[in-house]
Order: structure tokens, then C-alpha cells, then sequence
């Protein structure tokens, strides 16, 4: 297996550099000296083939994904660690090299999917990483329910940057249909304010507006940036979606 992005001839494209800062980790004999003397930070450089075979993986780690709306189903945050993990196995075997987004350099090779496991632990920021090279791909995996403002404003400058990334939207299906009766209390994650609602049948046709307005939103937002928008149900098997974003990130004459 090539990998996603196939392998390309040595010529015109490795004459193309492009400079990274230097991060923990990076191999010192590939600081450019020249580069680095013209500022105070060390920087790498990298050839247009190196950054195009990198694919940064980022997955949000709000108390909202550590949701699940029944016992037999895992968390939209569980799932996502495992997605994450499966198509970074995946990139591995396939010659890619992986990185998370704002955890670190990239990584290759064996050894390199515990490495990233240990990382994503300690991942708890917005999808943001000053150091990614442009042209680099990119997958997100979250719910994505925050307000469309909120979001455009995490996603547009990875756009700005010139990454082409793949959203994944996780949902569990209690948030599809709300299948509760009568008078439920609704408990953020995250310690804010409760909603007490005294007859939820009430309220389901426009919740399902709400939501559906709110997809539509963002399947607007995510063209506008040029980015790929893919869904995933947690009750639904991983393979499913696996498969999905294994195409999503096939060059357009493979798929």
C-alpha cells in the first residue's frame, strides 16, 4: 500500500522548499542556519512533498463529547479516539507521516501510533497549529453543535493557512430524535445552567428544526472553506466511517 497520497518522483516538486518553525523532537541537522539567522527561531525545512504526505489529526475534547444516550453505546468522544486512532494506523502502514493538530511534529514509522495514543491524552485545544505547512491535510472529529460563529471563527484560519481538511460530526442518536416523554431536566456537560423542560413532546418538532437548520449551517460553512464535511452515528459501526474517510482522503483520480 502506497498511502492516500501515492508516492511521487523525485523532480520538480522536492526543489520547492518551505520553512516550519522548530519544534521539541525535531531532528537539529535539519535546522536551516540561513533561514533561522534572519529571525530569533530555528526553522526546518520541509519540500512540498514531505508536507503534502503529512495528515494532522484533531479531535475536540469538550465535556460534551463525553456524552453517550445509552449504556449499550460508547461515548462521541470514545468513538472518536477510536476513528482517529484506526485511520492513523491506516496513514502509518500506508508511508504517511501523522501529527496532531497542536501536539507536536509529525510522526512516521513503527512506534509512531503508541506515540500519538500518549499524545492525544494530553490533546485539549482548539484545532489550531501555527506550525502545519500549507497544503497539509487534515481531519477534525467532534459534534460540532457549538453556534456557527463560534465555529467559523475556530475554522476559518486553517483555511486561511491552506489546509484542506475533512470534518467528522459525531452524533449519538438520542440527539437525532430526543426520544424522551414528559418532564426531563437537560444537564450541560460542562457544569453550565440546567433546562427544565415539563413536556419534551412538546418541544421535538423544533429541536428537529433547530438541528436541522444548524447541519445546514454548517455543511454551508464547511463548502465556503473548501473543506469535506462527513457524519458518523455512534450506534452505527466505525468501519462504516472508517472506510468513508479513507476515500475522502484518496487523491480525486483513486476514489
Amino acid at each position: 500500500m502506497q498511502g492516500v497520497h501515492g508516492r511521487r518522483r523525485a523532480g520538480q516538486g522536492d526543489a520547492f522548499w518551505q520553512f516550519r518553525p522548530y519544534l521539541p523532537g525535531d531532528d537539529a541537522a535539519r535546522v536551516d542556519w540561513r533561514q533561522s539567522g534572519k529571525s530569533d527561531r530555528l526553522y526546518l525545512r520541509e519540500t512540498e512533498w514531505e508536507s503534502a504526505q503529512t495528515v494532522a489529526l484533531w479531535r475536540d475534547a469538550s465535556p460534551g463529547m463525553d456524552w453517550s444516550g445509552g449504556a449499550e453505546r460508547p461515548t462521541k468522544g470514545a468513538r472518536a479516539d477510536l476513528l482517529l486512532l484506526a485511520l492513523a494506523s491506516l496513514l502509518l502502514r500506508g508511508g504517511e507521516r501523522v501529527r496532531l493538530l497542536g501536539g507536536g511534529r509529525g510522526l512516521s514509522g513503527r512506534g509512531a501510533l503508541p506515540a500519538l495514543a500518549m499524545r492525544l491524552e494530553g490533546l485539549s485545544g482548539p484545532p489550531a497549529d501555527e506550525t502545519l505547512p500549507r497544503h497539509t491535510r487534515a481531519v477534525l472529529f467532534g459534534d460540532f453543535l457549538a453556534p456557527l460563529p463560534a465555529l467559523r471563527a475556530a475554522l476559518s484560519p486553517l483555511a486561511a493557512a491552506g489546509i484542506r481538511a475533512t470534518l467528522v460530526t459525531l452524533r449519538d442518536p438520542a440527539e437525532e430524535t430526543l426520544p424522551y416523554g414528559g418532564r426531563v431536566r437537560f444537564e450541560p456537560m460542562d457544569g453550565t445552567d440546567h433546562a427544565l423542560v415539563p413536556r419534551v413532546e412538546g418541544i421535538r418538532g423544533l429541536y428537529e428544526e433547530r438541528l436541522a437548520a444548524h447541519r445546514a449551517g454548517l455543511a454551508a460553512l464547511a463548502g465556503s472553506l473548501g473543506f469535506r464535511l462527513l457524519s458518523h452515528r455512534t450506534d452505527h459501526p466505525p468501519e462504516a466511517a472508517l472506510m468513508a474517510l479513507w476515500q475522502a482522503l484518496a487523491p480525486q483520480g483513486a476514489r
